[in-house]
């Protein structure tokens, strides 16, 4: 199986800055995006951002500019830099992956257990 743990949520006044990381460990053949959602209360999980294993990016419109992510193929691990945080940024932000297992060669998708990233003053 695969685990993703992440790490770096908090509170953060307006204005503030937040990185959050996520390492994938496990039964790992190939990732070939890793990435984060989040999701607010009443509110559908939305992508926030991914990097694939090209190093190609994509970033929701409402944090372009704001956050930059970043990942390391050797060390399965990603990040993702918060810097401009808004009050609308709160939400409990998820590390996935599309992993290409070792058992299988399938690929499937992981989630991590989400991190609280409240903004507020």
């Amino acid at each position: 199986q695969v685990q993703l743990v992440e790490s770096g949520g908090g509170l953060v006044q307006p204005g503030g800055s937040l990185r959050l990381s996520c390492a994938a460990s496990g039964s790992i053949f190939s990732i070939k995006v890793m990435g984060w959602y989040r999701q607010a209360p009443g509110k559908e999980r939305e992508l926030v951002s991914s990097i694939t294993s090209y190093g190609r990016t994509k970033y929701a419109d409402s944090v372009k500019g704001r956050f930059t992510i970043s990942g390391d193929n050797a060390k399965k691990t990603v990040s993702l830099q918060m810097n401009s945080l808004k009050p609308q940024d709160t939400s409990v932000y998820y590390c996935y992956a599309e992993v290409v297992v070792i058992e299988t060669l399938v690929l499937r998708e992981y989630w991590g257990h989400g991190t609280q990233v409240t903004v507020s003053s």
